[in-house]
Order: structure tokens, then sequence, then C-alpha cells
């Protein structure tokens, strides 16, 4: 479940400084050095963001964006630009640009404006999924944090009710640690992964009444809600 870029960019040292930057930093990147590659790869692939460079050979940056858009609107792109043109700035939010940042940049604020537009789109998702679960012998409404067994019901916190909710919405596969502390507490911190820790604990307890429903370690990755 690591997130998966599609990064689109001519200059083949920053390229791979920013691919090797973006893995380092748990992200799954494909490289591609042009528009039109970088179209097909769009095309064979599942991707959660784009990073596109504006000027490009064959298909530029905003073509290609717009092309996207036909196909997806609403996976979020960052354009890469030596453009500071006004006109060139609202053209790039006009063809549907989350975010738009002038070269040079630091890798750091690359990472910063990656984050705060997943942070985004997570909590959209989270906020968006279904609100009521039926599985095993348990219900749960999210939106009222009721979590019931057979006649028996407890009140979650709302911590506890997002973090059962992304389970439920990844079951019987690999919740990612890291993505789930950015889509629930919005960054990584040591103080947020011990709270989480916390939640997922109350979880089992809570869960262990059906035995055919359990949250497992998965070493190194994350978690695994296991359900019938």
């Amino acid at each position: 479940m690591l997130t998966k870029i599609l990064l689109c960019e001519d200059d083949a040292n920053l390229g791979s400084l920013l691919k090797e930057y973006l893995l380092a930093k748990d992200y799954d990147v494909d490289l591609m050095p042009d528009g039109e590659q970088g179209y097909q790869a769009f095309l064979d692939n599942e991707y959660d963001l784009c990073i596109f460079d504006v000027m490009m050979p064959y298909k530029d940056g905003f073509t290609l964006a717009t092309e996207i858009r036909k196909r997806n609107s609403v996976i979020p792109i960052i354009f890469l630009t030596v453009k500071t043109l006004r006109q060139d700035v609202l053209e790039g939010f006009k063809i549907g640009a989350d975010d738009y940042i002038t070269k040079p940049f630091s890798m750091e604020e690359l990472l910063f404006r990656v984050e705060a537009i997943l942070r985004r789109v997570n909590s959209q998702k989270l906020q968006s999924g279904p609100n009521e679960f039926h599985f095993g012998g348990f219900t749960f409404d999210a939106q009222k944090q009721l979590l019931k067994y057979k006649d028996k019901q407890v009140r979650l916190t709302t911590k506890e009710s997002d973090m059962l909710k992304l389970l439920l919405m990844n079951s019987n596969v690999v919740l990612e640690r890291n993505y789930a502390l950015k889509t629930i507490w919005g960054e990584i911190t040591y103080f947020n992964a011990r709270s989480m820790d916390v939640y997922i604990t109350k979880l089992r307890k809570l869960l262990r009444k059906d035995p055919n429903v359990e949250i497992i370690n998965i070493h190194g990755k994350g978690y695994k809600l296991i359900l019938p």
C-alpha cells in the first residue's frame, strides 16, 4: 500500500534525484522522461499522485495533465516549472493542478507539498467512505461511532472510530502503518505512532468477542484486519 507516484521529468539528473529522495521517504515512484511515456505509464498503472515538469519533449506537462484529467478528474497533480509568469500559473490551475512548484526548489519543500496534498486526499477518502459496516457478529456505525456486538454496544472515541473504519475499508489486506498515520493524524511522529498502538490494542480487545475477527501485526509494514 505504498503511495504510488508518477513522476515525469526530462532532466535526467533532477528526475533521478527526485525519485531517489521520494523512494527514501517510502513512496513508490515511476520516473518517465517525457509526456508521451508518462501518459502510457498512467494508462498501464494505478497512481495516487502525479508530478509533472511543464516543459517536456513530445508532450508537455499541461497537455499531459489535460489528457489525464479526461480519464481521472480527481488524482492530485503537481507541476514543476521554471515558468513564473502569472498566466502560466493560472493555466496550470485551470487545467486542474493541485499545486505548482517553481524551480529551483528544495527536496523538503516538494515533500511537504506532497504530504499536504495526500493528507487532504486521504482524509476525504476516509470521510466519504461507507459509514455502516457488518462484519462477523459486529455492526459498526462510523458516523455515530458505535460498535455493536449482539445486544451490547460501545461508543468509540473519534480516533478509535477512524482507525476501525480505515481497517474495515482495507480488510484482509495490509494497512501500511505510515499510511494510517498520515490519514488519521496527518503526520508521522513518535507520539502519534504510540497513540495509534494504544488504539489498536483497544480495538483488539473489543473485537475478541468474535474469534473470526482479528487485527494482526505485519512486521515492518503495519496491520491487517482479518475478516471471515
